[in-house]
């Protein structure tokens, strides 16, 4: 199926996104969608005949447990909503610990990286077989960009997403800045990774800017699009015409013309880089895949690799051993970082109460508060902090943190922070 040029929708840039012209279809973030109802900008694009793809980012189909019923039926609502063509998601984990590990359950509120060894790939093959099977339309899986590598690995990126592809008949989305993101980071060769990955296979591709910082690429979606990335784009066009090609944008929003300007760079690249050395991608859909219980172990080896990372990365602990110590630091703060980021979003109460002291104070709550239950849940939890470990010294900020958390907090059980914001209250309101 062609797609053509697209772009990220978001909220924020949605009269943009539908004043451009040439856009044939849009991505949004599953996640960031009601199931039963459409924004305005969303329902204008569908009615003018530009496709909608949901991009789910919170399945964790490289994780260790099987895959959420609850979240998957979400997913499905959504593509049902739409009318979409097919659904995406990542090849990563994003959460660890729980049943398989009889450990606390740890949030990375991020794609983390899976390891590249057979045990893995047989767990994430019955996860992606188990969501086939439960969503109404084809399912395209993106490669990630990571900031740490697994030491003793089995297999290359080519070699792993060929073999997830052979196995499931899964789609792939292919992300060229995530593979320029890997070279800079860990070494690996976008050339080699597009000879040894399927190129028929691929539904689409992504495109986005980032950022060097102290010899780290990080893939921030929040800067222009670089040269070495459509290097790689040009890359994968000289070995297949891709479906679709999109244009990924988070933060830092640009205006509609620079957002076009990058588009028309994208198509030029696509004219120039030449036409495919092998065939084009296929036009069948995938064959909906069959659970095949992974190998026995498998999830139990995998799940403990995946919480000791993931713990080392949040929670502090121990670093597993092969790991590089540098970049666990850095993707530690990454992590922690854009924690501070997205909830200072869900709730933009909390940074406005404490003003400038809002990032300090979050990062020293997470440095010993893993989360454990999303983002809103966390915004609830680092408010709780603040009152019960002294408050803030402005009365004002206080009374307005106090009721902030009250109002949100829903009918609980008058646990001990709940008693001693209510004691503040009464104190505050005695003033």
């Amino acid at each position: 199926m062609k797609l053509g040029i697209g772009i990220g929708w978001r909220p924020e840039i949605a009269a943009e996104v539908e004043a451009l012209t040439g856009v044939d279809w849009v991505e949004v973030v599953a996640e960031n969608l009601c199931a039963d109802h459409l924004p305005d900008s969303l329902v204008r694009l569908r009615e003018r005949g530009v496709t909608v793809v949901p991009h789910g980012v919170s399945l964790g189909l490289g994780g260790a447990d099987r895959p959420d019923a609850e979240r998957l039926a979400g997913l499905a609502a959504r593509a049902e909503l739409l009318g979409t063509p097919l659904v995406t998601e990542h090849i990563a984990f994003v959460r660890a610990g729980g049943p398989l590990t009889a450990s606390p359950r740890l949030e990375a509120g991020h794609l983390l990286p899976v390891p590249r060894t057979w045990d893995a790939l047989e767990v994430l093959c019955e996860n992606v077989a188990i969501a086939q099977d439960a969503l109404p339309v084809p399912l395209a899986l993106e490669n990630i960009a990571a900031l740490v590598s697994w030491p003793d690995e089995e297999l290359t990126e080519g070699q792993f997403l060929a073999e997830l592809v052979e196995r499931t008949g899964v789609r792939l989305l292919i992300d060229v800045a995530n593979l320029h993101t890997n070279h800079v980071n860990l070494g690996q060769d976008p050339a080699k990774a597009l000879d040894e990955l399927p190129v028929e296979a691929i539904a689409y591709v992504h495109v986005a800017g980032g950022v060097e910082k102290n010899g780290v690429w990080h893939d921030t979606h929040a800067h222009p699009v670089t040269a070495p990335v459509l290097d790689v784009l040009a890359e994968l066009r000289s070995r297949v015409d891709p479906p679709g090609v999109l244009l990924e944008r988070d933060d830092a929003f640009p205006p509609g013309a620079e957002l076009a300007a990058e588009l028309e760079t994208i198509r030029g690249t696509l004219r120039t880089a030449g036409g495919p050395r092998g065939t084009g991608p296929r036009d069948a859909g995938p064959r909906k895949g069959t659970p095949v219980p992974a190998r026995p172990g498998a999830r139990d080896r995998t799940a403990v690799a995946q919480t000791a990372l993931l713990s080392a990365l949040v929670a502090g602990t121990p670093a597993p051993e092969g790991f590089d110590h540098r970049r666990l630091r850095v993707q530690s703060r990454a992590l922690a970082a854009k924690r501070a980021d997205v909830v200072a979003k869900v709730a933009p109460e909390l940074p406005e109460i404490l003003g400038d002291g809002y990032r300090a104070a979050f990062l020293d709550y997470a440095r010993s508060r893993p989360m454990s239950d999303g983002y809103r849940r966390d915004a609830l939890d680092f408010a709780e902090r603040i009152l019960v470990s002294g408050g803030l010294p402005d009365p004002v900020a206080q009374r307005r943190l106090t009721h902030w958390w009250e109002d949100r907090s829903g009918p609980r059980p008058p646990s001990r922070t709940t008693r001693i914001v209510r004691a503040a209250r009464a104190v505050l309101a005695g003033k």
